[in-house]
């Protein structure tokens, strides 16, 4: 783990929790400071509260997905330049 890792913040965007399970475990012994979100709305509201160094983004989830999640975290003047990544099962 390096001091850099310690700092870093993510994100995690999704609605399965297996999926959730096994990020949360992996980037935590990775040493990163990890928050989820079970959605898009919750992820904003995360954002906007203390913005992340790195969003890992479902795209398909129930109601706003994570194309429209990105799309409204850009128009966000602190989140507009954070990193996303999409993810997907397909």
């Amino acid at each position: 783990m390096s001091e850099v890792a310690e700092q870093r913040s993510i994100l995690v965007v999704d609605d399965t929790p297996a999926n959730i399970g096994f990020l949360l475990e992996t980037l935590s012994q990775a040493g990163y400071r990890v928050r989820v979100a079970p959605d898009g709305e919750s992820a904003l509201e995360q954002a906007q509260y203390l913005p992340p160094d790195l969003v890992l983004l479902d795209v398909m989830m129930p109601g706003m997905d994570g194309f429209e999640t990105c799309r409204r975290l850009r128009k966000l003047p602190r989140l507009e330049q954070v990193p996303v990544i999409f993810m997907t099962a397909l």
